[in-house]
C-alpha cells in the first residue's frame, strides 16, 4: 500500500543508507553524551556546558546544511567522525572545555547533515530511510550516558568512531546517481497546495520546537531505575523509526494526525504509569521524519538546509527548559495539552490529504 509522493522503486535502495546512518548516528550520540556526562557534574556551571552543546551542535546546522547542499561531494560524515574522535582525545588531554566542546559539536553537526543529505536523496520520497537515521540518536544518547557512569576508558570510544568510518564512506554513494552526478531530491510532495512556503517553514519548525520541548518536559515520575530510563529512550527511538514506516504505508497525514492526537491523553495520564507514558512518547515521536519531509517539500533543492531548520527548532524548544519549568503537575499538563493541540492544528493545515497510487 503506497501513497502518492513516495516511489515504490526506492524500497531497499533507501533502506541501506538509512541503516548505515542509524549506526553512524548511534555512534555520534554515544560519544557526545559520554563526554557531556563524563564532565564534572558537580560543577556549578555544568548546565552551561549542556546549553552550549545544544546551541553549538544544533544552531549551525542550518549554515552547514546549506554549504553541504552547494557542495554535496564534501565527505562530511567521515570528517565528523574524525572530529568526534579528536574531541575524545582532547578531553583526555584535559584541554579547555571550550576547545573539546567546539570540536565535539562540529563533529556532531557534520554527521547529522551528511546523514540527512544521504537518506533524503536516496529515499526518493520515502520517509523511512530518514526516520531510521534519526532514530539511532535516541539509542546512542542513553548508551553514552550509561557508559559515562562506568570505568570504560574514554579513548576506547575512539575505536568506536573509527568503526563507523566504512559506513560513512559507503553511505556517501547514496548521494550520487549512476552517472556520478549528485542525486536530486525526488518525490517529497507532502504540503497542501496554496500555502506560502514561509508559513510552512514556520509551522513545521514550531512543531519541531514543541517536540524538543516536550522531550525535556514530559512528566515521568514513574522513572526510578536505570531500566526505566532506558525504556524511555527506546520508546523515543522506536517512535521515530515507526513514524517514517507508517507514513510510507498508511499515509503521511493519517500518521501525523493519529500519532499526535492519540499521544495527548497518554502523555497527560501517564505521569505515574510507565506503559501509558511510554506509548504516548512513542506516538508523539512519530512526527520526527514527517516534519523533515514537510520542510524538504518546500526546500527540495536544499535538503541540508531543511534538516538544519529542524535542529534549530530543537534548540528553540529545549533552551527554555534550562531556565524555567512549571512547578505543578496541573500546569505541566495544561502546557502539554495546549502545545499538542497546536501541533495537531499545524499538521492539519500543512499536510495535503493522502491519496493512494493506482
Amino acid at each position: 500500500m503506497w501513497f502518492k509522493g513516495s516511489d515504490p522503486a526506492a524500497g531497499t535502495e533507501g533502506i541501506r543508507p538509512g541503516g548505515l546512518y542509524f549506526y553512524i548516528h548511534f555512534v555520534t550520540e554515544v560519544i557526545c553524551f559520554y563526554l557531556l556526562n563524563s564532565y564534572d557534574q558537580r560543577a556549578a556551571y555544568v548546565w552551561m556546558v549542556f546549553l552550549a552543546y545544544d546551541m553549538l551542535a544544533f544552531v549551525p546546522q542550518g549554515v552547514i546544511g546549506y554549504l553541504s547542499d552547494c557542495h554535496p561531494r564534501l565527505p562530511l560524515g567521515a570528517a565528523g567522525l574524525l572530529l568526534l574522535a579528536a574531541a575524545l582525545i582532547l578531553f583526555r588531554l584535559s584541554v579547555s572545555p571550550v576547545c573539546w566542546l567546539t570540536v565535539l559539536c562540529l563533529g556532531n553537526a557534520f554527521t547529522h547533515i551528511n546523514g540527512a543529505e544521504v537518506t533524503l536523496r536516496a529515499g526518493r520520497g520515502r520517509l523511512f530511510p530518514s526516520a531510521l537515521f534519526v532514530s539511532g540518536g535516541s539509542f546512542g544518547l542513553i548508551t553514552g550516558k550509561l557508559l559515562a557512569g562506568t570505568s570504560l576508558p574514554g579513548l576506547t570510544l575512539v575505536l568506536l568512531a573509527l568503526s563507523a568510518l566504512p559506513a560513512a564512506v559507503s553511505a556517501q554513494s547514496g548521494l550520487y546517481d549512476e552517472d556520478g552526478s549528485p542525486r536530486p531530491i525526488r518525490g517529497f510532495r507532502l504540503v497542501r497546495p496554496g500555502i506560502h512556503p514561509a508559513a510552512v517553514i514556520l509551522l513545521a519548525v514550531f512543531v519541531v520546537a514543541v517536540r524538543g520541548h516536550m522531550g525535556y518536559g514530559i512528566p515521568t515520575t514513574w522513572i526510578h531505575t536505570t531500566a526505566q530510563t532506558v525504556s524511555l529512550y527506546v520508546a523515543m527511538g522506536l517512535g521515530k523509526a515507526l513514524g517514517g514506516w507508517a507514513a510510507d504505508r498508511v499515509g503521511v497525514k493519517r500518521t501525523a494526525l493519529f500519532s499526535i492526537g492519540a499521544a495527548l491523553p497518554l502523555l497527560i495520564c501517564g505521569d505515574h504509569y510507565m506503559w501509558i507514558s511510554l506509548l504516548g512518547v512513542l506516538l508523539f515521536s512519530m512526527t520526527m521524519s514527517i516534519t523533515l519531509g514537510i520542510l524538504v517539500s518546500v526546500l527540495p533543492e536544499t535538503p541540508g538546509l531543511a534538516f538544519g531548520l529542524t535542529t534549530i527548532g530543537l534548540f528553540l524548544g529545549t533552551a527554555p527548559m534550562f531556565f524555567f519549568r512549571f512547578g505543578t503537575q496541573l500546569a505541566a499538563n495544561i502546557e502539554i495539552a495546549v502545545c499538542t493541540l497546536l501541533c495537531l492544528l499545524c499538521m492539519w493545515l500543512i499536510l495535503k490529504n493522502d491519496v493512494k497510487d493506482g
